[in-house]
């Protein structure tokens, strides 16, 4: 599991902002942010020192434990972390990214039917891209190994993927980017399934900022200093986008040891959309589908509580 703490060198006595993100680039803006320094901008004196993950349900861990103030995550992991709590542990801020995610599959796989009797892989149990995988296959009647069926699914980290789709060991997966890239590029596959293609007007969160209530109740200052840096980095990334990519990959690099090919950058790049905007309903949508799958038991939360858009609506009026 890819998690890398970034938490020494404070004091007890030095203000902090733990922040959460992941190596990849449907987490632009987050690696951005850090790479560039508006974050500490925004933040001032409070230091910032971040965690990276590879997928949701373990920055979730990070944030309920209370090691992380804030962190870059996808629906379906929000929506858990919010359930967990009855609606009281986290609230989303501002979105940060739409689309980038695809089933990528070997070239004997044209079908949903040619996936029986096959294993396909996602970045995490209960994470958005295993959500999706596990509604798109019941949505094409076809069933699990967990339920009956014969399509295997393989929760590992995006590497491992790499590697064992390489290898044969796995006929897909269904990822975000850059790996949906790489598995195309690298991997010899082909997208079995657009995920845009599923959403009205081709859009739906795969990252927004979530932050723990109790940070965005008692340190006020600190959460509108961060958003502004956080706002000040989108508006950077749209005006600058060559040099938005290469300090994205730049702080791929530094997290993974090893930056990505220029060719799998440049592929990856136009598939996704940065943006405030925390597309909300497809949020829900996602919530629907986690229950469809039995991944999530809502038991009467009510997902309009998990949005606190004050900030971001008072900073953008300015």
């Amino acid at each position: 599991m890819l998690w890398i703490w970034a938490l020494w060198g404070c004091t007890s006595s030095e203000p902090v902002f733990h922040l959460g993100y992941f190596p990849n680039v449907s987490h632009a803006p987050a690696i951005v942010g850090v790479e560039t320094g508006k974050f500490q901008d925004g933040l001032g004196k409070v230091a910032l020192k971040t965690s990276t993950f590879n997928a949701g349900p373990s920055a979730v861990e990070a944030l309920l434990s209370g090691a992380l103030d804030a962190s870059f995550l996808g629906p379906n992991p929000t929506i858990n972390a919010y359930a967990k709590s009855d609606g009281k542990a986290v609230r989303v801020i501002a979105g940060s990214t739409s689309g980038g995610a695809y089933l990528v599959v070997s070239p004997d796989v044209v079908t949903p039917a040619d996936l029986q009797g096959k294993t396909v892989a996602s970045p995490q149990l209960g994470n958005t891209q295993d959500v999706a995988l596990r509604h798109w296959l019941q949505k094409n009647s076809l069933q699990t190994t967990e339920t009956g069926g014969d399509v295997r699914i393989l929760p590992q980290e995006n590497a491992m993927t790499l590697e064992a789709f390489r290898s044969g060991e796995i006929a897909g997966a269904w990822v975000p980017e850059p790996w949906a890239s790489r598995l195309i590029l690298e991997g010899g596959g082909h997208v079995l399934q657009d995920e845009r293609l599923l959403w009205p007007d081709g859009k739906y969160v795969t990252t927004h900022l979530v932050i723990r209530t109790e940070v965005l109740r008692d340190r006020p200052a600190e959460v509108e200093g961060f958003l502004r840096g956080y706002l000040d980095t989108l508006e950077w990334m749209a005006a600058n986008s060559d040099q938005a990519k290469e300090s994205t990959n730049q702080g791929i690099g530094k997290i993974t040891g090893k930056p990505l090919p220029t060719a799998t950058l440049d592929a990856a790049w136009p598939h996704l959309e940065f943006t405030s905007d925390p597309l909300p309903e497809s949020l829900r949508t996602s919530a629907q589908h986690a229950e469809d799958v039995g991944l999530l038991q809502l038991d009467g939360v009510d997902l309009d509580g998990l949005y606190d858009l004050t900030l971001l609506t008072r900073i953008q009026a300015e």
